[in-house]
């Protein structure tokens, strides 16, 4: 495969992960970060970039990809989570979040306050058109997305963020409370919700299908060129990353803003006026149109294998559909139940990837994959139903007590207390059954 193949399949997957929060969610943690927005940036760039590429990494080492990797724990517990992950990275959450988001900051700002429930019914109607009609033909992404799209929305980026820096000279501000203590920390959390790990999980097949189709087929290559093309992405991403944040912290001497869109509107418009709206909204549309369709996509290609009667064409319009009709819920709505979500399934992801990193030092032993996920798992919906508003009274008051629960990392030791448990089970189960098959798996 060429140099120049490896960087425009980059690029493609840089504009798959470049969605609404990866744009949103920056300038606020700058603003809230103030003068300890170095720490959380990097907490943010860890598990915003450092995460997805490293499941990506582990996806493409693994033949069968992230299937075969959750059946190291169980079957059942492969087939429930993927489907889970696929339905709240594509139609329920993420893929409805990009579109509202998409109108929020590419249509609503440009309506004059004259805002409708009608005007976003149709914007998200001719929104999920085109991204049906893109994503029908899966071989065609890389010129879609990689020659097209992406360099107009780096572009565009450039423009906004040398804008931001020419403007913005004012010294950054006093922390907020929640980053002014273990900042790293608060920007590790804030990482969890661009939703990229999650995505990575599903983009995978797509990075991996579109390399093959370029004639690589060894394992090995296939590994090389998916890190190359994830290091194109990721600088991107980080890059772009540590300038939205800077424009977010050097805004906050300009007033108070609630979110991140708040805070890019009005930087766009102070930064380039009138001009400013419309450059905005191009950089906001182009960018979640582009994750929709890299979603949508790979549900397509994953619920189609997944069941043979399917079609790739059927799944994608399925997708669509069902994404228009949870996009007119509202942007609040669907953001009221990410947060929670992403607080549960995050460490599982984490947990389940670190495992596949060092599958072989533990020979592959099901008992620790299955100690691991058991013991997270109770920490992780135990965290997100209590973000729900529902208590489980005197095991939420222990996990609390817990290492690092203040920064809402407490599912930590109970992962590593999982890891230790199915480890000695292993262990025991060896020297009393040698005979027995004990849990190894080492493919």
């Amino acid at each position: 495969m060429r140099k120049k193949d490896t960087l425009f399949i980059g690029l493609m997957l840089f504009s798959m992960f470049f969605g609404a929060g990866n744009l949103i969610f920056p300038p606020f943690l700058g603003l809230n970060a103030g003068t300890s927005y170095w720490p959380a940036i990097a907490g943010f760039i860890v598990t915003g970039v450092g995460l997805p590429f490293a499941v990506l990494a582990a996806v493409s080492l693994v033949k069968g990809g992230v299937q075969t990797i959750g059946r190291r724990v169980h079957p059942l517990f492969s087939t429930i989570f993927t489907v889970v992950v696929y339905l709240c990275i594509g139609p329920f959450l993420a893929i409805p979040r990009n579109a509202n988001v998409a109108y929020e900051m590419g249509i609503k700002p440009l309506l004059g306050g004259k805002e409708s429930s009608l005007f976003l019914l149709l914007f998200t109607f001719l929104f999920f058109a085109l991204v049906y009609f893109v994503s029908l033909n899966p071989k065609k992404m890389e010129k879609y997305m990689g020659r097209w799209i992406t360099p107009v929305l780096l572009l565009a980026m450039i423009v906004l963020c040398i804008a931001g820096f020419i403007h913005l000279h004012s010294s950054l501000q006093k922390p907020s409370f929640n980053y002014s203590k273990g900042a790293f920390f608060k920007g590790f959390i804030d990482g969890y919700s661009t939703m990229d790990a999650l995505a990575a999980l599903a983009f995978g097949i797509v990075i991996l299908t579109t390399i093959q189709q370029k004639g690589v087929k060894d394992r090995k290559q296939l590994t090389r060129y998916t890190l190359a093309s994830s290091l194109v992405a990721g600088t991107a991403l980080a890059l772009v990353y540590v300038a939205l944040g800077l424009i977010g912290a050097r805004m906050a001497s300009t007033g108070t803003y609630a979110s991140g869109t708040e805070i890019l509107t009005a930087a766009s418009t102070l930064f380039l006026g009138q001009q400013g709206k419309w450059l905005l909204g191009l950089i906001f549309t182009l960018a979640c149109f582009s994750s929709v369709v890299g979603l949508t996509s790979a549900c397509g290609q994953y619920f189609s294998a997944l069941v043979p009667k399917a079609s790739y064409k059927g799944i994608t319009l399925t997708v669509a559909i069902v994404g228009f009709l949870f996009s007119n819920l509202g942007l609040e709505q669907i953001l009221k139940v990410s947060v929670p979500f992403l607080g549960m399934a995050y460490p599982l992801t984490i947990v389940l990837i670190v495992l596949t990193f060092f599958h072989r030092s533990f020979r592959g032993s099901k008992h620790v994959y299955r100690g691991a996920m058991f013991f997270t798992g109770i920490s992780a919906i135990a965290s997100g139903l209590k973000d729900f508003g529902i208590s489980l009274g005197t095991l939420s008051s222990a996990l609390d007590m817990l290492p690092l629960s203040a920064y809402g990392l407490g599912w930590i030791t109970p992962a590593i207390f999982g890891i230790l448990i199915g480890a000695s089970y292993r262990f025991i189960e060896a020297k009393l059954f040698p005979g027995k098959d004990n849990g190894i798996n080492v493919s």
